[in-house]
């Protein structure tokens, strides 16, 4: 695996179908999300990547220093790779539209390359994401469709943040949806419905 690479699951799909980025949180690994997306698009290319960064053995997308202080260097270089590898792997699987879903850590990587390559991802699933920042704003994501899913009682993932998050991506013309529950940092049956409303409504 050279420096452009993750470890990864990868599923074809049919020509011109969208290819499906599935990204896991911390801890998780490429099987968390790999068979539930194939199952929600069964035509989609899917592509799940393992995390390149081990916090005490735990694989995340990229590092931090503390629970919701992040390394920017170290999330600027992956979000740079991500963007990349997505590119790569859409174009070699003759995929057509970018579809994206991730989860806490994989959501936080996700989030990111919506604000900083906007018009890549078409659709993003961003399940418990934490941005503790304020992004630069950037050009229109106007075109891109983004779900946010969250929990009311989430100590990782506080409400202003991400409803911060959500107001960002839509003052910038993204289609923004939300669906929370009264839980925490914990993916519950509402969210799983909302994506599979979101995503699996175009059959593809």
């Amino acid at each position: 695996m050279d420096d452009r690479d993750y470890h990864h699951l990868v599923r074809a799909g049919a020509p011109g179908a969208p290819a499906f980025f599935v990204f896991h949180g911390t801890g998780g690994d490429e099987n968390q999300f790999f068979g539930f997306a194939s199952r929600l698009l069964p035509q989609a290319t899917i592509v799940a990547p393992r995390g390149d960064v081990s916090e005490h053995g735990a694989a995340r997308f990229f590092r931090r220093t503390g629970e919701g202080v992040y390394d920017m260097a170290d999330l600027a270089r992956a979000t740079t790779k991500m963007a990349a590898f997505i590119r790569r792997l859409t174009s070699e699987h003759g995929a057509g539209a970018v579809y994206g879903l991730g989860f806490s850590n994989g959501a936080n990587i996700l989030a990111n390359v919506l604000i900083e390559e906007p018009g890549l991802v078409s659709k993003a699933v961003l399940m418990h994401p934490l941005i503790p920042f304020q992004p630069a704003a950037s050009a229109s994501l106007k075109g891109t469709r983004v779900l946010v899913t969250a929990g009311r009682r989430d100590p990782i993932c506080p409400v202003p943040l991400t409803d911060a998050l959500a107001a960002h991506l839509a003052g910038r013309g993204a289609a923004v949806e939300t669906e929370w529950h009264d839980g925490g940092h914990d993916i519950r049956p509402n969210e799983v419905a909302a994506l599979e409303r979101f995503l699996g409504g175009d059959g593809a």
